[in-house]
Order: structure tokens, then C-alpha cells, then sequence
């Protein structure tokens, strides 16, 4: 069981109940504030999920936590053959995602659909692919969403997570450090409705578990072939799993 870290303190709120608020309050300018944030570098991480994705020729895939829908749109564009779904918990961030899609050639095979990941509306073993990109932490209970992931991941399909994680090697560690505890909440609240959004963000990044300790508790979930691949000197990680 992983520590629980949520954007309200003080709220009598559950965890998913204040993460579907925050997001739908900084959804209008999530975009270009993690532009800013990332320095650009996320996308070039999103491209080698993209990547990875596109090697296992997918009829189905799930992005979990789609947030304003950049990955669904780039599986739909670049896997002709696929049919992608994005599902958030937040609308206000769907929203986004779906205006972002209007008119789009292949529209007719991209869906966004707002629902709990942890009770995802799907049966059993029905799509190729799942993904999560910076949206694990977000997960109320952590290993209930993975195992709903297993549930209706197909037999021998493929799951990638992109999260954040914290370097552990001199000085990226520190620098990591001065950056996400003091030059990005200053960024957020600059920037940002809701002030203490991305002071979650930080924190939540920091405690939560990367590397070999989630390696881990994909394994007990029932994961094989379990692979985590650090990303710009560890800031963030790309995690590779099959169901048996």
C-alpha cells in the first residue's frame, strides 16, 4: 500500500473526489503551463511511449488519466488500425480533449469517456494496449487501479506508464530538489487558478514510489516482462509490462 498524498488537506473530500475537482479547475491552461514546466522535454518522452505503442500494432487502446487527450489523439493518428479511448475522471479536462478532436479525420475512431479508473466500465481482457501517462500517482488506491488494469488488459497485451520519478545520482538529485520544491510551485501559482495544485503535483511526485519499488507492485498485481527505463537523468520514468 502506497502513502496517500492529496491536493486538500483540509478537505473531508476523498482523494478522487479532490483530484477530479483540481483537474477540472486547472484544465484551460494545463497544457501550456506543463509545457513551461517540462521545458518541452515531456514530449519527448511522450513520443517513445508513442513508439512502443505503435510496435505492438494495437486494434484497442486505453489511455488512462487521458487528461486534455494528447496521447489518444497521436495513438489514433499514427495507428490507423486502432480504435483509442481516452477516460479521465475529469471532465472539465475532457472537455479539452474532445474539442481538441472535433473534425479530426479519424474521429470516428477516437472516444473520450469520463469514469473512475479504478472501477473501469469495460469487460475483461478487451484491449491490446493500456497507458498512463502522469496519472498513477493520481490513483486513490494504487494497487486497485492496476488490478482493474489487468482485468481488461488482453492476455499477453501490453501496458506503459510515464510518471514522474526522482533522480538519486549527484547533483541531479539536488538540482531536482531546488526545482520542483521551490521554481515550479512558484510557476503554478503564478500561472494557475487553483493555488495548490501543483504543490501536489511536486509532492506527490516526490512520494511516490519509482523504479524498482512499482516494478514490485506491478508483479504482485500479476504483471510480467516488467521493465523501467529512466528518462533525462531520472526525472521521469517509462515502465513496460504484459499481462500473462
Amino acid at each position: 500500500m502506497t502513502h496517500k498524498v492529496t491536493p486538500y488537506k483540509d478537505s473531508q473530500a476523498s482523494k478522487k473526489e479532490q483530484i477530479e475537482q483540481m483537474f477540472d479547475t486547472i484544465s484551460g491552461n494545463y497544457d501550456g503551463l506543463n509545457r513551461v514546466i517540462s521545458l518541452g522535454i515531456d514530449q519527448k518522452w511522450r513520443k517513445k511511449v508513442i513508439k512502443l505503442v505503435k510496435n505492438e500494432a494495437p486494434t484497442s487502446v486505453l489511455d488512462i488519466a487521458t487528461g486534455t487527450g494528447d496521447l489518444a489523439i497521436q495513438f489514433a493518428a499514427q495507428i490507423l488500425e486502432a480504435k483509442v479511448t481516452g477516460l479521465d475522471i475529469s471532465q472539465g479536462m475532457l472537455d479539452v480533449a474532445i474539442k481538441k478532436a472535433e473534425h479530426l479525420s479519424f474521429e470516428d475512431r477516437l472516444q473520450f469517456l469520463q469514469a473512475d479508473s479504478e472501477q473501469l466500465p469495460f469487460d475483461d481482457n478487451c484491449f491490446d494496449v493500456i497507458t498512463v501517462s502522469f496519472g498513477i500517482r493520481n490513483f486513490e488506491t494504487l494497487e486497485k487501479g492496476l488490478a482493474e488494469i489487468y482485468r481488461v488488459l488482453a492476455s499477453g497485451g501490453l501496458f506503459v506508464v510515464l510518471e514522474t520519478s526522482v533522480p538519486t545520482k549527484f547533483p541531479y538529485k539536488q538540482g531536482y530538489f531546488l526545482y520542483s520544491n521551490f521554481v515550479l510551485p512558484i510557476i503554478g501559482t503564478l500561472f494557475s487558478k487553483d493555488k495548490v495544485a501543483y504543490k501536489y503535483l511536486c509532492k506527490s511526485a516526490a512520494s511516490f514510489p519509482h523504479g524498482e519499488k512499482l516494478n514490485n507492485i506491478f508483479k504482485n498485481i500479476g504483471f510480467i516482462a516488467i521493465e523501467n527505463i529512466p528518462q533525462t537523468f531520472g526525472v521521469a520514468t517509462i515502465y513496460s509490462a504484459r499481462k500473462k
